[in-house]
C-alpha cells in the first residue's frame, strides 16, 4: 500500500508540475570545455519544464560523453543543440520568456510594457493539447483542410490584465508532457540521437555535419514546419539510405551540405526534392561504373 501511495504521489507531481527533486548533477567524465554548455542547459530546461526534464537531458547527453569518436566539439555541438530543441518554442515558452523579460511585475507597468505578436498556425494549438483530446481535433482540421490556418496571438506585459495572461498561459507547463507537441518532438530528438550514432558508426567523417542539421529547425509557425519537413526530407533520402546500405554516398557531409543549401522556403519542397534525387542518382551511377570497370 505504501508503494502503491507513493507512485500515485509521485504521477500526480508530475501531472500538476510539482517537482521537488534535486536538480541533475553533470554527467560523470564531462570535458571541462562543455561543462559550462551542459550546466546552463540544465538550467535553462529546469526553468523551461523541470528538474525530470533536465535529467532527460543529461542522460543523452551522457550517451557521448567518453566517446573516442566524439570530441570535445562535437559534444559541445550535441549538447548546445539540443538544449535549444528540447526548448522549443510553443506559446507557453513565449509567456515564459515575456515574463522572464519583464521582470517581478511591481513597480509602474507602464515604465516597462512590451506587446509582441506571434503567429502559429491552428494545429501548434491544437498539438498544445493532451492527445487524447488534441488527436481528433487535429484529425478533423486536417480532412477539412485548416491545419495550416494562422492564428495570432498577443503576449502583453501592456497592462496588469496581460500580465496575469501571461503567468495563467506559463502555468501551463504542467501539461506539456502530455501534448501531442511533447511526443512528437521527443520522438524526433530520439531520432536525430540516433542519426548521429549511425553516422559515427558508418561515416564518421559526416558526423558533426548530421550534428549541425538539428538548426534547420527552429522558431513556430510556417517556418518550424518547412525546418522540419526539410529535415525528415534530407534524413530520409539521404542519410538513413547511406547508413542501411542501399545508397552508395561516400561522402554524406557534402551531399547534406548540398541538399541543405538547396532547400527554400517551398512546402512542396520542389528545388530541395530534385536536388536530393540528383544526389542519389550521381551516387548510383558512380557505384555502377566503378563495379563496371
Amino acid at each position: 500500500m505504501a508503494s502503491f501511495l507513493s507512485s500515485i504521489r509521485y504521477l500526480l507531481a508530475d501531472f500538476i508540475g510539482e517537482d521537488e527533486d534535486a536538480p541533475p548533477f553533470l554527467p560523470e567524465g564531462l570535458p571541462a570545455g562543455a561543462a559550462s554548455v551542459v550546466s546552463d542547459a540544465i538550467n535553462r530546461l529546469i526553468d523551461y519544464q523541470g528538474t525530470g526534464y533536465a535529467q532527460l537531458y543529461v542522460d543523452r547527453v551522457r550517451r557521448f560523453v567518453g566517446r573516442r569518436d566524439v570530441d570535445d566539439a562535437m559534444l559541445v555541438e550535441i549538447a548546445r543543440l539540443m538544449a535549444i530543441r528540447m526548448s522549443y518554442q510553443d506559446p507557453i515558452r513565449i509567456a515564459q520568456l515575456k515574463l522572464a523579460a519583464f521582470g517581478s511585475g511591481d513597480g509602474d507597468v507602464s515604465d516597462r510594457s512590451t506587446d509582441d505578436v506571434a503567429k502559429f498556425r491552428i494545429d501548434e494549438l491544437i498539438e498544445a493539447l493532451p492527445a487524447v483530446a488534441g488527436d481528433p481535433i487535429l484529425g478533423v482540421l486536417g480532412k477539412l483542410g485548416w491545419t495550416r490556418k494562422p492564428v495570432s496571438i498577443r503576449f502583453s506585459t501592456a497592462s496588469r490584465w496581460g500580465i496575469r495572461r501571461l503567468k495563467l498561459e506559463a502555468s501551463l507547463r504542467r501539461w506539456r508532457r502530455f501534448s501531442v507537441r511533447y511526443a512528437k518532438e521527443r520522438a524526433w530528438t530520439e531520432r536525430w540521437l540516433h542519426m548521429i550514432n549511425r553516422c559515427l558508426e558508418k561515416q564518421p567523417s559526416a558526423a558533426f555535419t548530421m550534428v549541425q542539421t538539428a538548426d534547420m529547425i527552429e522558431g513556430y509557425g510556417d517556418a518550424y514546419r518547412q525546418g522540419l519537413a526539410d529535415w525528415h526530407a534530407i534524413i530520409d533520402g539521404l542519410a538513413k539510405p547511406t547508413f542501411d546500405g542501399a545508397l552508395p554516398l561516400t561522402d554524406l557531409a557534402a551531399a547534406v551540405a548540398e541538399a541543405r543549401a538547396a532547400a527554400t522556403p517551398d512546402p512542396r519542397q520542389v528545388a530541395l526534392k530534385r536536388t536530393i534525387a540528383a544526389i542519389r542518382a550521381r551516387a548510383l551511377s558512380t557505384s555502377a561504373n566503378a563495379a563496371a570497370g
